[in-house]
Formats: structure tokens, C-alpha cells, sequence
């Protein structure tokens, strides 16, 4: 998909929830979109605020200083992440999304499209426009398909929640702020000190 074309051929109906990721390629549209049980969910066609792309450069940065040599990568939107359910055909994919920033330590999930099956660990970054859509519709697509470890990051106020699968249900953490260090249990040893880490983000 080119984000950067408007589109002229293809235009989905917003109202129709039957597309699938084949669909999804034919499509040349301004906006930023994903699939979500077939539906199409489109992102804000304006650049996320400078806040938000701060915040992902920073951690993108550290997750690939920490992961270097090992055997996990780190990638950020856009990349496609595919969840397939019955086949791994095109046409049967209805649920594709583009987290902000994801880490897959299975390199069978890798092709030259992005990630097919469920990151290890996603990181989504909240603003006023895509928070419903992070809080009811990924968290169900995540949980469902299995994502060990998700974290949300509110821009604005400069706090984290992180939720870990457990028995195949999702259990939140506290509300991490400044002055709590935080540590991933999926991609072990990583941790993150939100006072330092936001510091210098404004």
C-alpha cells in the first residue's frame, strides 16, 4: 500500500466488513488504514504530532541498541503485521494492522511484506484520534491472537500500561509514571526508566 497516493481505483466502503489483505493491496489511498475482522479502519491522514514521533523514535532506538546480536527484531509502522485465522492465503486474511512499533523473536513470521502471525511484544502510542481503536479493537485482536506482551503509551500525559498475556487473557499492570522503571517480560532484561526516558520529551 502506498500511504503517500490518493486513491483513485478500489476505494473501500467503510460500511462493508468483509475485506480481506488481498483487498487491502490493491488499495492506493492518502490515509493510513487497517483491517480489523474485515472491517477498515482508517488513521488520521495528517503526520502524528511531534510528541508521538519523539516518543517512538526514542524507544525504536533503544529496543534496537538492546536487541542487536540477538535473536529478536524490532520494527515500526509502517509495517504490516498480518494475523491470519483459517489460511495464510491473502484473500483469507481479514485482520491487518500497523503498530506504532512491534518486536517478533520468531524469524518463520518474517517475509518481505512484514510480520504474518503475532508479535512477541506491540507498542502502541495513544493520541486524541486512534485511542478507541488501540483500547477496544486491537486489544481484542491482540489478546485473541495471542501477543504476549502490549504496551500503551499516552503521549500526552507521559504514562504506560502494559498488558501480559496470562492463560490467554490479558492482566494489566499499575499505571506506570515518572519514577517507576519498568521491565518487559517478554524481551528479558529490557527495562525502561520513564523519568529519564521522558525527560527530555516535551
Amino acid at each position: 500500500m502506498d500511504a503517500g497516493k490518493k486513491n483513485t481505483v478500489n476505494e473501500p466502503d467503510l460500511e462493508f466488513g468483509n475485506y480481506s489483505y488481498a483487498d487491502y493491496l490493491t488499495w492506493q489511498m492518502e490515509e493510513v488504514v487497517e483491517l480489523i475482522k474485515g472491517k477498515v479502519f482508517k488513521k488520521a491522514a495528517a503526520a502524528p504530532k511531534r510528541i508521538h514521533q519523539r516518543i517512538s523514535a526514542k524507544l525504536l532506538t533503544r529496543l534496537y541498541v538492546f536487541l542487536e546480536n540477538k535473536p529478536c527484531q524490532v520494527y515500526d509502522a509502517p509495517f504490516d503485521v498480518r494475523f491470519p485465522t483459517t489460511s495464510k492465503e491473502d484473500r483469507k486474511i481479514y485482520n491487518v494492522v500497523q503498530p506504532d512499533i512491534c518486536v517478533i523473536c520468531d524469524p518463520e513470521k518474517l517475509d518481505d511484506r512484514g510480520c504474518i502471525g503475532a508479535p512477541d511484544l506491540i507498542v502502541e502510542i495513544l493520541s486524541p484520534g486512534n485511542s478507541k481503536t488501540e483500547l477496544k479493537h486491537k486489544f481484542e485482536l491482540y489478546e485473541s491472537n495471542g501477543v504476549r506482551e502490549y504496551w500503551i503509551i499516552h503521549a500526552e500525559t507521559q504514562d504506560l500500561l502494559i498488558y501480559t498475556l496470562t492463560n490467554g487473557k490479558y492482566v494489566p499492570s499499575i499505571l506506570f509514571t515518572a519514577g517507576h522503571v519498568v521491565e518487559s517480560k517478554v524481551i528479558s532484561g529490557f527495562k525502561l526508566d520513564l523519568e529519564e526516558f521522558f525527560g527530555d520529551i516535551e
